[in-house]
């Protein structure tokens, strides 16, 4: 599934621990799903069927791709994008109803419509540019939440040209879900990741936090972990990055990055390097941090201050290409010194 890709992949840095009572028993299962790798780990005792979660997990993620997908042919909203008949499930509606409003938040910076620009600048499913000038203003009038809706259970758009990317939100949205099954299954200790996108619940045996590794956003920086911008002690909250150091391409000396302004319809090209958003649930934090990306340094940290409950981390260069930072200041409590 992923258009998004994995752009900041979040190292989970794990104790070993050697567990006294069989109420500390760790089990964890992983995989590839949407086009990435996942991971969940969990803490428990002896009253939790381990393969029992495995396949439950399973389902989820199969569910999710079977709706949300792009890469998906048969998804719901690879239907819709093709005009098909077909039944909304609640995954695509509740994705689609929230990424409404984070385009009204982020007032337009975050635009799940953006799908044909994003397909024409080659970073869609088949990979293939297209974009020219000629197409430009056909392009840019298929793009924005207020030109689509859903009416009685079903898509309704302003030009049937239109079609949806859900990439950039749909990875912390399938973390949410993995989150909310864990839980109401009784599970209080445990890590989802997708893709790089996090959350979790409780602590480690210890009452040790789960701690996250940033990567430092360098181009070519493809290795989890191996330069790590800084860790981040993470307990009850999810937490997603954006950057636009892993997918991008060069044409004629030009490097055009996958993160694309739905109000200008071209790849952004500012000092910016990545985002990282901490909040409650990761559908949020994922759609957010991307719309850092889209906005830049200057209106991202206006965005940060102005909606609140959040906290965030931005990487930066300066004109001398060095790597700086900026952070909201209830950031300090989740940096690991």
């Amino acid at each position: 599934m992923k258009g998004k890709y994995l752009i900041l992949i979040l190292f989970i840095a794990l104790a070993v621990w050697s567990c006294q009572s069989d109420k500390c028993i760790e089990s964890r299962t992983q995989g590839f799903t949407q086009g990435t790798s996942y991971s969940v780990i969990w803490y428990h005792d002896r009253s939790i069927a381990d393969r029992e979660v495995e396949n439950n997990v399973e389902k989820l993620l199969t569910a999710v791709d079977s709706s949300l997908s792009t890469y998906n042919t048969g998804s719901i909203i690879s239907l819709v994008n093709d005009n098909k008949e077909v039944v909304l499930d609640t995954m695509f509606i509740t994705v689609f109803n929230r990424s409404y409003e984070i385009w009204n938040l982020t007032e337009g910076a975050f635009d799940i419509t953006a799908a044909p620009l994003i397909n024409a600048w080659g970073f869609g499913p088949d990979a293939t540019k297209r974009f020219n000038e000629s197409i430009k203003d056909k392009l840019m009038e298929l793009v924005g939440m207020d030109k689509i809706r859903i009416v009685d259970g079903k898509v309704v758009k302003s030009d049937p040209d239109m079609c949806l990317d859900v990439n950039a939100i749909a990875q912390g949205y399938t973390v949410d879900v993995l989150y909310n099954y864990l839980s109401g299954i009784g599970l209080e200790s445990f890590l989802v990741e997708v893709g790089g996108e996090v959350r979790t619940r409780g602590t480690k045996p210890g009452n040790e936090p789960w701690i996250i590794g940033l990567d430092k956003p360098s181009d070519g920086n493809i290795t989890p972990g191996l330069y790590r911008q800084a860790d981040i002690k993470l307990v009850d909250k999810a937490l997603a990055t954006s950057g636009n150091y892993r997918k991008y391409y060069i044409e004629n000396g030009i490097k055009y990055s996958h993160t694309i302004d739905p109000k200008t319809g071209y790849p952004v090209r500012h000092k910016l390097l990545s985002a990282t958003v901490i909040t409650d649930d990761c559908m949020t934090a994922d759609a957010l941090a991307t719309a850092c990306m889209v906005k830049g340094l200057d209106k991202a940290k206006e965005m940060i201050r102005e909606i609140g409950n959040l906290d965030a981390y931005l990487v930066y260069s300066d004109e001398e290409g060095n790597f700086n930072t900026w952070f909201t200041d209830g950031m300090i409590d989740y940096l690991k010194d």
